[in-house]
């Protein structure tokens, strides 16, 4: 069983060209159903019975898995088994018609428009590592990057007078995303200090103090200490700017379908998630303006 999750891996990597990051969570997801199946003295995928996916949901609900991991899970599972069955090693996909149970869906983060000026505003900086890390988050804030893309872009990403940006996105997916005037201006002044950092030999367009790419976690950490820094009185993570991307755009636009393709998702439902956050933005300015919501009620008597 091992065995055809090692070539279940490498499935992944050659042919789907999945992120490294991606097949880490398929394979994570997967390593813990063989664990399941072994304690049962499974020795084949070929012997999973629907049964078994069901217990082993059920097992990892009562674990604390919340519905939306579990979905994850058979969606790893049933992958697999697309696999084993073009393989010839399995018939049947025991997966189908397992469902994880419900959960309250959680609406993504984001700051106000007055917080990201607020953590990106403020007087030039001449300490290199500061001028870098503004415009990073410009950056990502302006082109609505995930992690991983901004930690991933080359220098050869930014063309057409430093005003669009190349993004490789999930599946090697490239999209082409306008660059902001604030976020263009920022780069300019990194890109004029990144030769004093980065070695000759690196492609990567921000690097640390040794002159290297910098790793997802440095990133991180310099965004929690640039909030800091700036005053904000709650924590910030990388994603919460790409949200704040999603909410404002769509606040100010409407165009769903735009915000779609600038985020570089491939359905439309996963972007739907910003719909909600522009209606309790415009649930705030109803409560705060309509005479009838600002009223409080009379006393009964």
């Amino acid at each position: 069983m091992r065995l055809w999750l090692e070539r279940f891996d490498a499935h992944l990597d050659s042919e789907r060209r999945l992120a490294r990051l991606t097949r880490q969570h398929y394979l994570r997801d997967l390593e813990a159903l063989l664990r399941y199946c072994s304690d049962l003295s499974l020795v084949g995928w070929e012997q999973v019975s629907p049964d078994h996916i069901r217990g082993f949901i059920a097992l990892r609900h009562r674990s604390g898995l919340a519905g939306r991991s579990l979905q994850r899970m058979l969606s790893s599972i049933r992958a697999l088994y697309r696999y084993l069955i073009r393989e010839g090693a399995a018939r049947h996909d025991p997966a189908t018609g397992a469902r994880a149970p419900k959960s309250a869906r959680r609406l993504p983060e984001a700051l106000d428009v007055d917080e990201m000026a607020q953590l990106l505003d403020g007087p030039p900086e001449a300490n290199p590592l500061v001028v870098r890390d503004l415009a990073m988050f410009e950056l990502m804030y302006s082109c609505g990057l995930r992690l991983a893309e901004l930690a991933a872009l080359p220098s050869s990403a930014i063309y057409a007078g430093q005003s669009e940006l190349r993004v490789t996105g999930k599946g090697q997916k490239t999209r082409v995303v306008a660059i902001g005037r604030q976020a263009r201006d920022a780069l300019a002044r990194w890109l004029a200090l990144r030769p004093g950092l980065a070695r000759p030999d690196e492609p990567a367009l921000f690097v640390g103090r040794r002159g290297h790419r910098l790793a997802h976690r440095a990133i991180q950490i310099r965004l929690q200490r640039l909030a800091q820094r700036q005053g904000l009185r709650r924590g910030v993570h990388p994603h919460m700017l790409r949200h704040s991307f999603a909410s404002h755009l769509l606040e100010s636009s409407g165009d769903l379908r735009a915000v779609q393709e600038l985020l570089g998702h491939s359905h439309i439902g996963t972007t739907q998630v910003y719909t909600h956050l522009d209606f309790q933005h415009l649930s705030r300015v109803y409560d705060a303006a309509h005479p009838r919501a600002r009223r409080k009620p009379r006393a009964q008597g």
